[in-house]
């Protein structure tokens, strides 16, 4: 399956009348696994992007090159439609020209860009703010002029709901939702009355970074009322990678190497696509 094919089955994604929860990926293993179990769409955030290549918390640290790298990774064998988080598309206008242009080349589906002020500034005491609404539509534009494949989908992120309210919320979907931008991206959604405000003021499919339990609201009712498509799941499969080498690499230290549990080799092969290296070695060889 080729770039524009997963581009084109990630849009496919957002004009379905139900909701999808992507598995959240971090490199090409993790991304074979998830395709084994039919997943379609693949997350690869900022924070888990951060702690993979870098081994560093989600500060802003990574750079937009090392990003890219580690997508171009996922995507060259990979079947998943993959939607990555940009963060601020790692700059000004300019720089997320440069951004577009590197992701689209990676091979990524869909990326957003979010309107928080990243690095934090000086002055923010650890507290996230927001830039001003018509640099992020400055940004959009750029994403969106710098696109050469128009399968692929640029998303606007917004943190408003959480750090200033509903009501800059809504002024900035409905200022973003002008652009021919392919969604909105939202955190901090934690009620319908919520999602009653935002979805009157946008046509465009929406992605909600988590969501509560809505007890009388099903996930058919979100995606038909209200036009959610995605909702992401967490990224628990990556804790749990994390908990899986400090488990046994602990045993190997305190002498029982013999006692970690592995998987089963037919699978590690199926994984690391072994039967496709060793065809292509009878065929050239």
């Amino acid at each position: 399956m080729n770039d524009t094919e997963k581009r084109l089955k990630f849009r496919e994604i957002m004009k379905r009348e139900q909701v999808t929860r992507p598995a959240s990926i971090h490199d090409a293993i993790s991304a074979n696994i998830a395709d084994h179990y039919q997943f379609e769409l693949g997350m690869f955030a900022g924070s888990i992007a951060s702690a993979t290549v870098l081994g560093a918390p989600d500060y802003i640290l990574l750079t937009m090159n090392e990003f890219a790298d580690q997508i171009r990774k996922i995507t060259r064998y990979s079947k998943l439609a993959v939607l990555a988080d940009a963060d601020h598309g790692y700059g000004n206008a300019m720089n997320i020209s440069r951004t577009t242009e590197e992701l689209e080349n990676a091979g990524i589906s869909a990326f957003t860009i979010e309107d928080t002020q990243l690095p934090l500034p000086f002055d923010a005491v650890n507290q996230n703010k927001l830039i001003d609404s018509n640099e992020m539509v400055g940004k959009l534009n750029a994403a969106l002029k710098t696109r050469q494949d128009k399968s692929m989908s640029i998303i606007a992120r917004t943190s408003a709901i959480n750090l200033v309210g509903i009501d800059e919320a809504i002024a900035r979907v409905k200022k973003y939702s002008e652009l021919d931008i392919d969604g909105i991206f939202l955190t901090g959604v934690n009620s319908e009355e919520t999602l009653v405000e935002i979805s009157s003021v946008t046509d465009h499919p929406l992605i909600l970074g988590s969501a509560p339990s809505f007890e009388k609201l099903s996930e058919e009712d979100l995606a038909k009322k209200y036009n959610v498509k995605i909702i992401l799941a967490g990224h628990a499969h990556f804790y749990a990678t994390m908990k899986s080498l400090y488990e046994s690499y602990g045993k190997q230290a305190n002498g029982k190497y013999s006692e970690i549990e592995v998987l089963d080799q037919s699978k590690v092969d199926l994984f690391i696509r072994k039967q496709y290296y060793d065809n292509i070695t009878k065929e050239l060889m």
